[in-house]
């Protein structure tokens, strides 16, 4: 009887084990393993890009770092086309989504999203020969007009809600996006504000017309695995603490004020 007793009590702490290794989130098992994996698509200036060494930087990078600080584990990166990252994601290859990704109510039934760290919107760059003849993302919903996105984005997304009449032309990243309107393959190319903001700094794109007033209302955060609260928890009161010691305020500054960084990826 009592050999009974004690082996239904160490059958019922194995499964105890088992079932707490189960539920560890991606913040516990980052700080178990060392390391902070962070799934991204660094072709998103100035979020995250690669500079000349091959290095991941942008804001949302340094916001990783802080994070990772924090955290006392190492950041490392993983990188994947944008369209991977949430199978990425849910196949466990990265602990957390760090690419821009905007909270959408589609991608919500797939992933959990923390509090937003900046508010963005939709953007629109244009050829100089629609100079006088668009003034609105509505002058550009007809037939004749070429449209850039990048695949899997919610430029892409807001492309097909708003320009359901005009052709739309899918590319692998925003960068071709942009070449595309250049050199006068499609007459537009649409963005989030940010990315659209710095391409128009760059001396190759100095021709390009903008309509520069966003026409979306886009929240940026960083994605975990639908039920992992406690990363969420942890990463919220993260969010929340740098927002008040200044932190936020200093990489803000750093990425969206300052234009040093340009020649580190130029």
């Amino acid at each position: 009887m009592v050999k009974g007793y004690w082996s239904i009590l160490l059958l019922g702490f194995i499964v105890f084990l088992q079932v707490q290794v189960a539920q560890a989130g991606a913040i516990d098992e980052a700080v178990r393993r060392g390391v902070l994996k962070v799934g991204t698509d660094p072709n998103y200036v100035p979020f995250e890009m690669t500079d000349k060494h091959g290095r991941v930087i942008g804001f949302e990078a340094d916001l990783l770092e802080e994070m990772s600080n924090a955290l006392g584990v190492t950041l490392e990166w993983v990188p994947v086309a944008y369209t991977e990252l949430i199978p990425g994601l849910l196949a466990g290859r990265f602990d957390l989504i760090g690419s821009g990704m905007t909270v959408t109510q589609e991608r919500n039934l797939q992933l959990n999203f923390s509090d937003s760290f900046i508010i963005v919107g939709q953007t629109v760059l244009l050829h100089p020969r629609l100079a006088g003849k668009v003034g609105s993302i509505e002058d550009l919903n007809e037939a004749g007009y070429r449209i850039a996105a990048a695949d899997g984005t919610t430029g892409e997304a807001a492309a097909r809600r708003f320009l359901g009449a005009a052709q739309l032309r899918s590319f692998a990243t925003a960068e071709e996006g942009v070449r595309q309107v250049v050199s006068g393959e499609v007459d537009a190319f649409i963005h989030d504000a940010p990315y659209n903001l710095i391409a128009l700094a760059k001396p190759q794109n100095h021709g390009l017309l903008a309509l520069e007033q966003p026409f979306t209302y886009e929240p940026l955060a960083f994605g975990v695995k639908k039920g992992d609260y406690d990363s969420l928890n942890w990463i919220n009161h993260f969010l929340n603490q740098i927002a008040q010691d200044g932190t936020y305020d200093r990489l803000h500054d750093k990425w969206f004020r300052d234009t040093d960084w340009l020649s580190e990826i130029e």
